[in-house]
């Protein structure tokens, strides 16, 4: 089995970090005040500016974690893309799907919110895994 090559799975995680944090941030146009307006109903007040810096926090970690799986998946399936995929499908389902339909069932989100969201993060994570995939580099 290939050696992981951990500096290049960090930055590139990083950089899949990055991609995920600017797609996040560019979906609240997509949603508009629909999510204050849900939080104000709950009596919980909009994001705080901590509470952004968790998330790009968690986008990051995210972005990291999907190229490390990346890196553990490679020696195992021959396509890259294959490999960015299904990496990108496992975190998506863990980390986006699970989380995000548990919001539905708690009564706590509305479903078109959540669909959004959810399918906004598919799109994400697969662009994130191929930009981090391609720059990926397996130790020599």
């Amino acid at each position: 089995m290939n050696a992981i090559n951990l500096k290049s799975a960090l930055t590139s995680g990083l950089i899949a970090g990055i991609i995920i944090n600017i797609s996040a941030i560019s979906m609240v146009p997509a949603v508009g005040n629909e999510m204050n307006d849900v939080l104000a109903n709950r009596g919980i007040p909009p994001l705080s500016n901590l509470s952004m810096v968790f998330f790009s926090f968690v986008s990051i970690t995210v972005g990291i974690f999907l190229v490390f799986l990346y890196s553990l998946l490679k020696p195992h399936i021959t396509s890259k893309i294959k490999t960015a995929v299904i990496s990108a499908l496992i975190v998506w389902f863990i980390a986006y799907f699970l989380s995000n339909v548990s919001l539905i069932a708690y009564g706590f989100m509305p479903v078109k919110l959540v669909v959004i969201g959810t399918v906004w993060g598919l799109g994400e994570l697969l662009l994130a895994g191929f930009v981090g995939s391609r720059l990926y580099k397996e130790v020599k």
